[in-house]
Formats: C-alpha cells, sequence, structure tokens
C-alpha cells in the first residue's frame, strides 16, 4: 500500500481542511461536499484523512464491520454473541464513478437462491465502508441509479439487496466525502442535500504559496516515505487532538441563545426543510470540541452556517453557491445574547494556539504553510481564461433574460443506448422491463419466467427428483429493460439584429434558459453554437454544465447580419466531432432565430444546403421561431422543413400553452422508428 500525502502537509485550503476535520471529531455531520477547480487536492486531503480517523472494533470474521457492543441483529454474517474481536483503521472505500449497481451493494447468486434456496451474498462497496468513509470522486458524474442507491443508504443507514423475492439487508452508516468540478454539471439537489458540509476550493493566487505547493509535492514524489516521516509529529497531534475532541464531544452544551441563531440563520437565508438546522447544531458543537471548549460560542456558530448552509440555499442551478456574510453578521447579531447562566467550568484558554485557540486547523509544520490564497477580483478572466468580448460596430449590450418558465418535454425520437438520463427512450439497466435475451457477461437482472420457461422442458433430462427446480447457467435469461436516456442538447442560436430589440431578445435569452433548465433536470449534455456579424462561434463546447451555458447566454452581445448557413455548418461540425468522443449519447438540435439569412452571396441558398445536411443524417432538430410582429414570413418554419424536424413558437414552447401536448421533435413527414 503507498503511503498517502500527510494531511498536515496540505498547503492552505483551511475550510477544506476543517470540514474534513469536523466529520473526523463527529460523523453524526452528516459528510463534506467538495467543489473546486482540478488540481486543488481535493483528492489528496480526503484520502489523508483516513489515517487520522480512530481505530474501530469489529467482530472477528464479520464481513459487515459489526460493533462488537452493539451488533447488528440483522447481519448477514450473524448473529454474533460476544465473540472474539479486533481493532483495525477506519476504511476508505472509493466509489468509481462508473460502479455497477452489483459493485455498489453486494451480488445475490440468483442461480443458487433458485436452485437451493440459498442467499449466496457477496457484500458491496456500502458493506466496506460501514462505520468508515465513502469517497466518490467526481461525484456530480454519478449515474442516477447509484446516486438513489445512495441516497436509500444515506437515509436508513442500511443497504438492501432484493432480487425475485430473495432479500439481504445490512447496516450501512458511513461518513460520505465527495469531490466535484463544477464545471462538468451540477449534483441532483437530493443528493447535495446529503452532504452536511460544502466548501468551496481555488488554487491560491500568490506566487510564495504556489511555490510551497510545488516544493511539497515533488518532495513527496521522490521520497513518500521519507516525507511522511518529517511530518509524523504533526500528523500524531493532529490524532491526539481529534481524539481529545470525540471525548469531549458529549459534553459540550449547545444553549438557548445558540440554538436560536441557528434557526434564525436558517430562516433568513430561507433554506428549505429542518435539516440545515440540525447540521448546523452538530457542526457547531464538533466546532467547539475540536477548539477545546464545552459551550458553543457565536463564532462557532458563524463558521457552521458558512459551511453548512451555502449548498442549501440555491433556488436553481445558475444560482451562485455562497452566503452573503454581511447578512448573516446582521441575523447573528440581532438574534445574540448569551446564557443568563453559563457553565461555570468554561474557562477562556490563555494560549490562542492551543487545543482551544479556536476552530481552524493546525496552519504551521516543518516547512511553513504560507497564508491562505486570494479569491480572484472581480473582473479578472474566467478560469476558463474567456475574456468578456469587446462590442464591435453594430453591437449592442447584452441584454438580461426574461424569467424562466417550464417547457414542453423535446425528446428524440427512436430507441436509444445512451448514458442514463430523463428525456428521450433507451434500452437501458433500470427501467421497464420489455422482453428477455440471453446474458452477455454477468447477469444483472433476472427475468424470472422467461428463465423458468427455458429450464422446464429439460427438468425429467437433469433427472429432477425433487422440488427445487434444476437450473443451469444455460438457462438464465437477462431482463432487457426500457427507461430514458440524457441527450446532448445543442443550442443554436441566432444573435444578429433581426433579432437584437431588447423585449424580444429577452424573452429568447428566457426561452433559452427555460430549456436549460430542462436540460439540467433531465441529465443532458448542452452546447452553445451563436451567429452574427459574418461568421458563428462555439460559446459553450458540449459540457455537463448547463450553468455554464447560462453564463455564456447572459453575455451574449447581440448585432450584425445573420449568417444562418455558418450557424448551421458549425454546429454540424460540433456534433461530427462529439459523435467520435461519445457515439451513444444521440443530439438534439434546437436553433432559435427568426429563419432570416443575411449576408454573403445566396445567403438563403447556403442556408438550405446547410439545413438539409441534418436532414440527410436523421439528426433530431427543432426550431423555435422567433419572428414577432403582424406580418410574419414563416421562415423559421420552412428552416425546419428542411431540417427534417419541427417548428415551435416561443408561446408554444410553454408547457402550459393551449398547445399543451407533448411534443417529441420529429417532423410529420420523417419518423424513425
Amino acid at each position: 500500500m503507498s503511503t498517502p500525502f500527510p494531511f498536515t502537509a496540505v498547503v492552505g485550503q483551511d475550510d477544506l481542511r476543517l470540514a474534513l476535520l469536523l466529520n473526523a471529531v463527529s460523523p453524526a455531520v452528516g459528510g463534506v461536499l467538495v467543489r473546486g477547480e482540478k488540481g486543488t487536492a481535493k483528492s489528496t486531503a480526503v484520502r489523508a484523512l483516513s489515517v487520522l480517523m480512530p481505530e474501530v472494533d469489529v467482530v472477528s470474521g464479520c464481513r459487515f464491520s459489526c460493533d462488537p457492543d452493539a451488533p447488528d441483529p440483522a447481519c448477514p454474517d450473524g448473529p454474533h454473541d460476544g465473540g472474539p474481536y479486533l481493532s483495525r483503521p477506519a476504511r476508505t472505500v472509493e466509489l468509481p464513478v462508473g460502479a455497477s449497481e452489483d459493485r455498489l451493494v453486494g451480488a445475490l447468486d440468483i442461480e443458487r437462491a433458485l436452485a437451493e434456496g440459498v442467499k449466496a451474498f457477496e457484500p458491496g462497496l456500502l458493506a466496506d465502508a460501514h462505520r468508515g468513509i465513502l469517497y466518490v470522486d467526481e461525484v456530480n458524474l454519478l449515474h442516477d441509479h447509484l446516486v438513489d442507491l445512495l441516497l436509500d443508504a444515506a437515509a436508513m443507514g442500511a443497504s438492501y439487496v432484493e432480487r425475485e423475492g430473495v432479500s439481504v439487508r445490512h447496516a450501512a452508516r458511513f461518513l460520505l466525502v465527495g469531490t466535484m468540478n463544477p464545471e462538468e454539471g451540477e449534483l441532483r439537489p437530493q443528493l447535495l442535500d446529503r452532504f452536511g458540509l460544502t466548501v468551496e476550493v481555488a488554487a491560491s493566487r500568490e506566487p510564495d504559496q504556489r511555490v510551497e505547493v510545488v516544493r511539497r509535492r515533488l518532495a513527496y514524489d521522490d521520497d513518500p516515505d521519507g516525507f511522511a516521516a518529517r511530518w509524523a509529529d504533526e500528523e500524531s497531534a493532529v490524532r491526539a487532538r481529534i481524539a481529545a475532541a470525540r471525548r469531549l464531544l458529549p459534553s459540550v452544551r449547545l444553549g438557548d441563545p445558540a440554538l436560536r441563531q441557528i434557526a434564525a440563520t436558517c430562516a433568513a437565508f430561507e433554506v428549505d426543510g429542518m435539516r440545515a438546522d440540525i447540521v448546523m447544531a452538530r457542526t457547531a458543537t464538533a466546532l467547539a470540541a475540536w477548539a477545546g471548549r464545552t459551550e458553543v460560542l457565536p463564532e462557532d456558530v458563524r463558521q457552521a452556517a458558512l459551511l453548512a448552509l451555502p449548498h442549501r440555499r440555491r433556488r436553481n442551478p445558475f444560482d451562485a453557491p455562497g452566503l452573503d456574510e454581511d447578512k448573516l453578521d446582521e441575523t447573528l447579531e440581532e438574534f445574540g445574547g448569551s446564557d443568563d447562566d453559563p457553565d461555570p467550568d468554561t474557562e477562556p484558554d490563555p494560549d490562542p494556539d492551543g487545543p482551544g485557540g479556536g476552530g481552524q486547523p493546525p496552519q504551521d509544520g516543518p516547512e511553513g504553510d504560507a497564508p491562505s490564497g486570494d479569491v480572484p477580483a472581480q473582473g479578472e478572466p474566467s478560469q476558463d481564461g474567456r475574456a468578456p468580448a469587446a462590442q464591435g460596430a453594430g453591437e449592442q449590450s447584452p441584454v438580461r433574460a426574461a424569467e424562466p418558465f417550464r417547457t414542453k418535454v423535446l425528446s428524440v425520437p427512436g430507441l436509444g443506448e445512451g448514458a442514463a438520463g430523463r428525456r428521450s427512450r433507451a434500452r437501458t439497466e433500470h427501467g421497464r422491463t420489455t422482453g428477455s435475451r440471453r446474458p452477455r457477461g454477468t447477469l444483472t437482472k433476472l427475468h424470472l419466467a422467461a428463465t423458468v420457461q427455458a429450464a422446464a422442458p429439460h427438468q425429467r433430462a437433469r433427472g429432477r427428483s425433487g422440488p427445487g427446480l434444476v437450473v443451469r447457467r444455460d438457462d438464465l435469461r437477462q431482463a432487457t429493460r426500457e427507461g430514458r436516456e440524457g441527450n446532448l442538447v445543442l443550442f443554436v442560436v441566432d444573435a444578429s439584429g433581426s433579432m437584437a430589440a431588447r423585449q424580444r431578445m429577452g424573452a429568447v435569452k428566457g426561452a433559452v434558459l427555460s430549456l436549460l433548465l430542462d436540460a439540467y433536470q433531465r441529465r443532458d449534455k448542452v452546447g452553445l453554437v451563436t451567429f452574427r456579424g459574418s461568421a458563428a462561434e462555439v460559446a459553450l463546447p458540449p459540457t455537463s454544465s448547463v450553468d455554464a451555458a447560462a453564463a455564456r447566454l447572459e453575455s451574449l452581445p447581440t448585432g450584425g447580419r445573420t449568417p444562418l448557413a455558418a450557424g448551421l455548418l458549425r454546429a454540424h461540425e460540433v456534433l461530427r466531432v462529439e459523435r467520435l468522443r461519445d457515439a451513444a449519447r444521440r443530439p438534439l438540435v434546437v436553433v432559435v432565430t427568426d429563419g432570416r439569412a443575411t449576408g454573403g452571396p445566396e445567403p438563403v441558398a447556403l442556408a438550405g444546403r446547410a439545413a438539409r445536411l441534418f436532414a440527410a443524417e436523421q439528426l433530431a432538430c427543432v426550431v423555435v421561431d422567433c419572428e414577432a410582429g403582424p406580418v410574419r414570413l414563416g421562415l423559421a418554419g420552412r428552416l425546419a422543413d428542411e431540417l427534417g424536424g419541427t417548428a415551435v413558437t416561443l408561446d408554444e414552447l410553454r408547457a402550459d400553452s393551449l398547445a399543451g401536448l407533448v411534443r417529441d421533435v420529429q417532423g410529420t413527414s420523417r419518423r424513425v422508428a
């Protein structure tokens, strides 16, 4: 086993280290979600935490890590009646994004269950993580069916495996830690709420701190054991402090003034439900224990709010995470106060650097950490290096989007086999059963009726003599299922002068924003191509981050001629490249335009030829007709015919419009089976 990078050697990232340490002190806090750009020591810090976790006592020979003092009465390896036990380090179990359901919850031997009635169960990652850490890197990319299983286990503290009437249950209580890069898409709200705390991390902009990061990393890569040995004293000190805080935790007093501040803060920031209040209370208590105090102070409540509330106050995926600290301070001051009879045993720690000197983790080590990195100032270039586009001749300033609305369901016709999602019909591992087939590889979903039907004619030849069915491998049948897939929704947006009326462009942006919200809910990838003036550009390559698309849309300038052909050709090229990267994900092209084509020689004919490329490849297309005014030319409808798709007006796009039927993106003259 390789030597992990020492936790205390991580440079900066104070909030990340503190959130992890608080969960080590009190696992009831509920885990940590770490959001940040790539290369910011997210995974390094999480893996380093496991070395600091206290050891756990487990029943000897139990594959489910039962506590000898309180064994699980339903443990598949039980019952445990005071048998021998051993102490071992708490495990950190990593859940790969592409893991199968059987790998997560465990596998049941269906063949033995049918033929012998035996519950032969192989534990999965949830069993391995019981009483330890379950770490999910890139948790926002986890498939929906795995997310559902995680939600169930986190809510019930147990994992259930049920196959054709055979059921196995075991305890599964773990510290859930996830890391993610927001550029690759957001997390489902249900799973987001299951994380007790969240922290935002970013690379330092301080040269001295960046130098220290590189110096330590190179030293670790050259000699991991030697580097870890130089930090052994600091690691031991933090490990001892965690153990001391755990012992102190039951004695920490959470007074009524602190509870009032917690409740008032959650109400002021309009967080949903009561989980935030409970998490804040547990976090504030853990902060006090970590600081060596038995009384929760206002600064503990403030720090708890900064860690527990930012991800709970977002109303839609385009809201920026974070907390208004001025509002937080005002709320805490308004509802502040102290108990009339404070704990007489509580005294201020005279040493600000001692174990009671505050809630922050140790900052100094043998090589000395540099100060925390600064946050980039407003107006600096974005993380992807894109600068705001300069306004050219005839160009108008960006227009704000109108209020988003619920849209109709736009889907790709036919039956796909793409990534799991919620938009178009597809053959999936989860969904309604539509038939059966012979399994290719490991059997995952048994079709019981088809299996019995395949085995029944051979019972006499196989010498069946008892009540059990003689089942062989060749008899097993895999259930084929139909569910929903996520698609690539490519927006092709006309930003020319003909669309530049402010009220009109605001409505157009509002419609696209509504479709982006729908894409977020249906787990799609999105891309954005815009055209105006004399050319088209890829404003956003295909990505899972719909909030990045919303940001590009918000800053989209307008003006100039309408190079419709250039926009369609650029979109066609984007689809060609994306097909090489992800051939199974089917595209849905949404062209937002009034259908006009100007600029260059024969612009209308060129646009028609470009549109027919989409029709020839039978790509699913819809044209959102933005034409306005009493006289309408119907150009968007003609464009939809040439694309082989259909056209909808802005009004028809609303789910509550008069034409409120679900609309598949397919022309009446072209239906794909």
